[in-house]
């Protein structure tokens, strides 16, 4: 039996670009109203608690800081979140996730750096040197990158990446016989938006947007902060594959949990933050 996890999924969406969630609590609707900057630091307070496992966002419309726990997650690290409301339990609202926040590479036909395979996210372009962007944990693990596993075929390699904290790298196609197409345009995610997700694991599927600004605590994995959090399903090998909405690009396959048959929670990191840290635009 697989064990649900919500992982780093490393492995290339977009190869057609290279041709190669729990109730409220009972008194939430009775919440005091709370700024944001009441928020701000009880969002603070939770990172502070340093629990594994865990995800969080500030949602503006409860009031509330929402942490996702894993099932890693004790009772007594579950009350250690919820003592970072202070006076103000209601302040934190907790749900569980059956899955596990854990970074993950795995094996498997896609673009391949030494023993990990990574999605392909989005062809972008500096002046006439042509790049593509994929997750930072998928950068920070191979130094080239190749089409096939047995790594005859170069692609190029990683320039840069940022992980944790962010999630993104920046892979330079040294070889000119491979096509790189482009079509999409940048754009910035909002919550209720219908989009869809491609990874070389499991193919297309689409979600809703339902969180934005997020942080994750992966398991052993480090924080990654300003995610886009998803009920987009995706399984190890699609990280680094895009986020779209049509033409919109919006986001890099983070990390989540679930599978496609049983789905899941799935985070992305914003596209947007990528191509500003490293000059380049989408074509």
């Amino acid at each position: 039996m697989r064990t649900k996890r919500i992982r780093l999924l490393a492995v290339a969406a977009g190869l057609v670009a290279a041709t190669l969630a729990g109730l409220p609590s009972a008194g939430a609707a009775q919440a005091p109203a709370r700024g944001a900057a009441r928020l701000a630091q009880v969002s603070d307070a939770v990172a502070g608690a340093a629990v594994d496992g865990t995800a969080w966002y500030v949602d503006q419309r409860s009031g509330q800081v929402v942490v996702t726990a894993d099932s890693t997650v004790s009772p007594a690290q579950i009350a250690r979140l919820r003592k970072a409301a202070g006076k103000d339990p209601g302040a934190v609202r907790v749900e569980r996730s059956p899955g596990v926040f854990t970074p993950l590479v795995s094996a498997g036909d896609a673009i391949y750096g030494g023993q990990y395979r990574c999605s392909l996210g989005f062809n972008v372009v500096s002046g006439s040197t042509y790049y593509f962007l994929t997750a930072g944990h998928c950068g920070k693990s191979a130094k080239t990158w190749y089409t096939d596993q047995a790594h005859r075929t170069l692609i190029g390699p990683t320039v840069g990446y940022s992980f944790p904290g962010d999630d993104y790298a920046l892979v330079r196609y040294d070889n000119t016989a491979l096509s790189h197409p482009g079509g999409y345009t940048a754009a910035n995610a909002y919550v209720g938006e219908n989009v869809k997700r491609t990874g070389s694991t499991t193919g297309t599927h689409s979600g809703t947007v339902t969180a934005l600004n997020a942080t994750v605590r992966y398991q052993g994995g480090g924080t990654v902060s300003g995610l886009i959090q998803t009920t987009v399903c995706a399984e190890p090998g699609d990280s680094g594959g895009p986020l779209y909405d049509g033409t919109k690009a919006l986001g890099l396959t983070s990390g989540g949990s679930g599978d496609c048959s049983s789905g899941g929670t799935t985070f992305f990191q914003p596209v947007t933050e990528a191509l500003s840290a490293y000059g380049v635009s989408l074509y």
